[in-house]
């Protein structure tokens, strides 16, 4: 949704209420009448709050509960709006699915298990069953000096592609794909989700603009948000590599942000010049750059292009995609990088 200058002026949405706490043992019954029991609170957000959760039983829920819940006041609206795409396009069949005639050894798309609404204390409210996560990976980057491996950063674009390819088929955009809306899988460290299905407002990765995750329509615009979806990962490759982006450091000046990110956009070998001051710059970085900026607004991405430019950039530095991911230890050798200084 594009920013419209109508609605800059007016005032902010009043604060969502927050959900009440749940006692542990609260049982919450879905739209399909499986229940789900709530073991204790793990966060809390502008939705409400998150709560580990397995299948109703006579056992409590455990510290390793293979399930979260995520519960906030059916008034307010991200939840609400984040269930279009889970029920739409999570449900683990068709996942599963997908997985399978992709040839994938797995998806980073949480899946759904089941939704409702729930009375308590003459309240309602709205609540979600998914899988339960590890860390997010903007914990783990701040925790390794702000930068990641070289191969670990291009495993990772190969992996958010896939994500992308399956969320665009159905007629989704993301929008706000950043490091602390990617989670580890809770059980393998070495798989990594997409979260955070929800209308954000994009200020620090993109375009200055309104960027709702909604259902993609036959039009021009369409496909700049399809585009942007892949330019905001070569951004985030480029940061993840590097610690560093041209703007970041003048958020406050949204004109300074918008032109200079113009500029990077446009002059590809301007952006790895800034980010990457000495002679040695991954050139498939480059490379995935330009070819996002060819895309022609008519035209459907042909992902697995962008797959063998990443692919391509492994074997250039000896490595293969593995699998693995290193989040512990930065090994990009001579590649000489421009870190922020705090």
């Amino acid at each position: 949704m594009p920013y419209n200058k109508k609605t800059a002026g007016k005032r902010a949405p009043a604060k969502r209420k927050l959900a009440e706490v749940f006692a542990l043992g609260e049982v919450l019954a879905d739209t399909s009448r499986k229940e789900w029991k709530l073991g204790v609170p793990i966060g809390q957000g502008g939705f409400g709050r998150l709560y580990l959760a397995d299948v109703n039983s006579s056992k409590s829920v455990g510290r390793d509960a293979p399930y979260v819940a995520k519960v906030e006041p059916s008034q307010n609206g991200p939840l609400f709006t984040e269930l279009k795409f889970y029920m739409r396009a999570a449900k683990p069949d068709e996942i599963q699915k997908w997985t399978k005639s992709h040839k994938l050894k797995y998806l980073g798309v949480p899946r759904y298990w089941g939704s409702g609404l729930h009375e308590k204390s003459g309240n309602s409210y709205r609540f979600m069953i998914m899988d339960r996560f590890g860390r997010d990976l903007q914990k783990m980057y701040e925790e390794n000096a702000k930068q990641f491996s070289h191969k670990t950063v291009l495993q990772l674009g190969l992996r958010i592609l896939d994500i992308l390819e399956y969320v665009h088929e159905h007629e989704y955009v993301h929008g706000d794909i950043k490091a602390s809306n990617l989670l580890v899988s809770y059980k393998n460290p070495n798989q990594v989700f997409l979260t955070h299905f929800i209308p954000h407002v994009l200020n620090v990765l993109f375009d200055n603009t309104w960027k709702c995750f909604e259902p993609v329509k036959s039009s021009r615009s369409s496909f700049v948000r399809i585009r942007g979806d892949l330019e905001i990962l070569g951004y985030c490759m480029i940061h993840w590599l590097s610690g560093h982006l041209p703007w970041e450091d003048n958020l406050k000046d949204p004109n300074f942000v918008r032109d200079s990110k113009i500029r990077c956009r446009d002059n590809i070998s301007v952006l790895m010049d800034k980010c990457f001051p000495g002679r040695n710059k991954p050139d498939e970085i480059a490379k995935y750059m330009e070819k996002v900026k060819l895309l022609s607004y008519e035209e459907k991405p042909v992902y697995q292009h962008f797959r063998e430019i990443l692919l391509q950039g492994l074997k250039a530095i000896g490595q293969k995609d593995d699998g693995v991911l290193d989040f512990g230890l930065s090994e990009n050798g001579d590649l000489q990088t421009n870190p922020v200084q705090k």
